[in-house]
């Protein structure tokens, strides 16, 4: 009886640890997805307070990096999980990977102080990767060139010019006016530092 007893609770015991992982039950992970926006905090007529701002506000991300933005669930979609490491590859494939890998971008500046980042690699590929940074942050991206590395970018009341330029193994990146001129120093820094820290691993 007492070995009866036993064996329950251990069958018991396995299928409560193996079943939220196996049965894929909902653990209200992904509910953050369903959440709303709340109206700001409003005081009453009369009352005085003193003024206030958010220490950590809300981003506004832009529709398409939201549509573009990995799906962290499972199959069933009701669990958050992180995707399975890729498969090794070969070294014939490891080989092409390094002919056309991005290295990790670097701020510097022009001769008359103008921000500029630097990004060593294939042109295409380092567009690719500041192109994917931008449409991360909250840029609303106007438009982009089909025969360029180009793109113009709203910041702030302004429309900006953001270029990259290639020599030999080298680019860079720079945010000009719409009239070609380099932009002011302190809003070129603010948008290259923000492509620079969000750029990807």
């Amino acid at each position: 009886m007492m070995q009866l007893r036993l064996g329950v609770v251990l069958v018991i015991s396995a299928l409560s640890l193996a079943g939220c992982g196996r049965f894929a039950l909902n653990n209200h992970s992904l509910d953050y997805k369903k959440a709303q926006a709340l109206e700001p905090l409003k005081f009453p007529e009369g009352i005085t307070a003193r003024p206030f701002t958010p220490l950590y506000p809300a981003p506004t991300v832009d529709p398409l990096a939201i549509e573009h933005a990995p799906k962290l669930e499972n199959e069933s979609g009701n669990r958050y999980a992180l995707p399975r490491p890729k498969a090794m590859q070969n070294s014939a494939d490891n080989t092409s990977a390094t002919a056309s890998t991005v290295g990790r971008p670097q701020l510097v500046t022009d001769g008359n102080k103008n921000p500029l980042l630097k990004v060593d690699g294939p042109t295409a590929s380092a567009w690719q990767y500041t192109f994917a940074t931008l449409s991360s942050l909250n840029y609303k991206v106007i438009s982009q060139a089909e025969n360029g590395y180009e793109a113009t970018i709203k910041v702030g009341d302004q429309n900006y010019l953001l270029k990259l330029s290639a020599v030999g193994s080298s680019n860079t990146v720079a945010l000009f006016k719409l009239d070609t001129t380099f932009a002011d120093p302190a809003v070129a820094a603010e948008v290259l530092t923000q492509i620079y820290q969000n750029w990807p691993a």
